[in-house]
């Protein structure tokens, strides 16, 4: 067997390759836009006050602009209501993550369900591995807050709701760069800003497939940002 940091430095340039090619032949339209944000409109839920917090990296850890996106689509003719596509996705969000992009590994909690303080491994493929922990649970909902040593500071969640006969299911962030490195990535380069998106994208696409169904128009992405001072 292969040492781990071996693995770890292969799955880099392979994935960055692999990310890349699907990233270049996608097919799914994307509607982009960005607008002007305020903190008082878009600044994240408040952490539940019992959650251990003291590896927490939040807002005041970041650097750069907050950054509110919203992706956004609707899965028609489906085999799986709200409820039972976010109970699938809670016991195992790999399936709906790109692999050759991300990997989720369980650190803390129980396998097979998704619980408050349960804490995973976000792996990449580069030296940009992501920690974070679950802070809220619902039905039809999860969110996560990154931990120390992730590429962000913030809060993103996993959502669905029933409408019509569809579902609607949505990725939705409230992030600052986790130091100014990666806000110089992706905020200047904009490197990371188009993995993020192919990754999330990727993930809806995959949500989609799971259900059974298919994305009637493409996927919304809405950014909005708001200068932190």
């Amino acid at each position: 067997m292969l040492p781990r940091r071996f693995t770890t430095s292969l799955r880099w340039p392979v994935g960055v390759l692999l990310t890349g090619w699907a990233y270049m032949w996608r097919t799914t339209p994307l509607h982009r836009r960005e607008h002007p944000g305020s903190w008082e409109e878009d600044r994240p839920h408040p952490l539940p006050p019992e959650l251990r917090a003291d590896d927490v990296q939040g807002f005041d850890d970041g650097a750069g602009p907050l950054l509110h996106r919203r992706y956004r689509a609707r899965i028609r003719d489906g085999e799986l209501d709200a409820a039972t596509l976010m109970a699938r996705l809670a016991a195992d969000p790999n399936r709906a993550a790109p692999g050759t992009l991300a990997h989720f590994e369980k650190q803390a909690g129980e396998e097979g369900r998704m619980a408050v303080g349960d804490e995973w491994l976000v792996r990449m493929p580069g030296p940009w591995d992501g920690p974070v922990r679950v802070v809220d649970v619902t039905p039809t909902s999860f969110r996560f807050a990154t931990l120390q040593g992730h590429l962000e500071a913030g809060q993103i969640e996993w959502h669905a709701v029933d409408e019509d006969g569809d579902v609607l299911f949505g990725v939705e962030s409230w992030a600052r760069s986790g130091d100014r490195l990666s806000d110089v990535m992706h905020n200047r380069l904009r490197m990371a800003k188009e993995v993020q998106l192919h990754m999330w994208t990727s993930v809806i696409e995959q949500a989609a497939e799971l259900a059974g169904g298919r994305l009637a128009r493409g996927i919304d992405i809405d950014t909005r940002r708001v200068e932190m001072e």
